[in-house]
């Protein structure tokens, strides 16, 4: 465990606090590191406590990026919250298992439900892996390898190691995993349209009163300097009456790179309330004759990556989840 140098709890009475870093948390980025220890604080305040300053490592400057190493001292400057949230903090997560697709000493792949967010944050108590703590307390380390939005199902990482994490996470980073998606699109997919090449930039909608509101992504132009390149590759599976089901392979991990890609070219995801149809998305719930579409389609099906310890190459798949396998059966029936 970081040992906590002079600080009183940041809950009870805001005060500098020095922490140590340790050697089962080298390697981690700051922004995360901080997320682990500024329980409650959102994130937005943690990335603006870095970019002033604020925090410190061996009394230097730091980005939200910088990896910290074993002996580091990381300073964290006060921080107060409100009662409701210091509450909330305290308040540990209900333990909670999840279906296991795989485990061993070094990870875990479960397959995480709609609905569930992965971690804690940005209105959400808790989220998968602080209810996979709480339901294994012996366990030393468990950490989120990557993340699916809330409302995606599917195939999920988590390390039990710190080299582990590393190894995995590097992984992500090179592009040398296989993660493919079931995605159903509105209408018919051009079949000569297999390759999405547009750049993404994140934005911040215009909250009330001026302050920040929801984070969001557009496309943009390969000439804009904060475009961040996207590639998705997109194979139909099975046309459906008035729509699509796709298999949808990202070779770049950007956030909610596939919903922004297949809606860019006139496609939305069924039930995506953020870049969807908003009028299909509610014919869709209508149950009528056929079960009705109550959550966004989209489902991380299949997942390839290198083991970290045996370097053998782990091909997982996880089947439709029932509320989807029924909506595309019925669909199927009804053509």
């Amino acid at each position: 465990m970081n040992h906590i140098i002079g600080a009183k709890s940041a809950i009870a009475t805001p005060a500098v606090k020095w922490l140590l870093v340790d050697e089962e948390s080298a390697g981690q980025r700051l922004d995360n590191f901080l997320m682990r220890h500024l329980k409650g604080v959102p994130k937005t305040h943690i990335y603006r406590i870095i970019r002033s300053g604020e925090v410190r490592i061996n009394k230097g400057r730091a980005a939200a990026d910088t990896r910290i190493e074993s002996g580091d001292e990381v300073r964290l400057p006060p921080v107060r919250i409100s009662d409701k949230v210091a509450e909330k903090a305290e308040r540990p997560a209900p333990g909670r298992e999840f279906p296991l697709l795989f485990e061993d000493d070094s990870l875990l792949a479960i397959d995480k439900p709609a609905g569930v967010a992965v971690h804690g944050g940005s209105g959400v108590s808790f989220g998968v892996i602080e209810q996979l703590r709480q339901a294994r307390p012996q366990a030393k380390l468990l950490e989120l390898v990557h993340r699916l939005d809330r409302d995606t199902s599917g195939i999920l990482l988590v390390a039990k190691k710190r080299s582990a994490l590393r190894h995995l996470q590097d992984q992500f980073r090179e592009r040398e995993t296989g993660k493919t998606y079931l995605a159903l699109v509105k209408g018919d997919w051009p079949a000569k349209l297999k390759v999405i090449d547009q750049p993404l930039l994140k934005f911040l909608l215009q909250g009330q009163d001026g302050a920040e509101g929801e984070r969001r992504v557009r496309v943009t132009t390969p000439e804009d300097p904060d475009g961040m390149r996207s590639v998705t590759l997109v194979k139909v599976s099975r046309r459906l009456p008035g729509a699509t089901l796709l298999e949808v392979t990202i070779k770049t991990g950007r956030t909610h790179q596939i919903r922004v890609h297949l809606a860019s070219q006139g496609h939305p995801i069924a039930g995506d309330d953020k870049y969807g149809d908003f009028e299909w998305n509610r014919q869709l719930q209508r149950p009528g004759s056929s079960p009705g579409l109550k959550r966004m389609f989209l489902h991380a099906w299949r997942l390839q990556f290198n083991h970290p310890v045996t370097a053998e190459r782990v091909s997982l798949q996880t089947d439709l989840p029932p509320e989807l396998k029924a909506y595309v059966d019925h669909a199927s029936h009804s053509e």
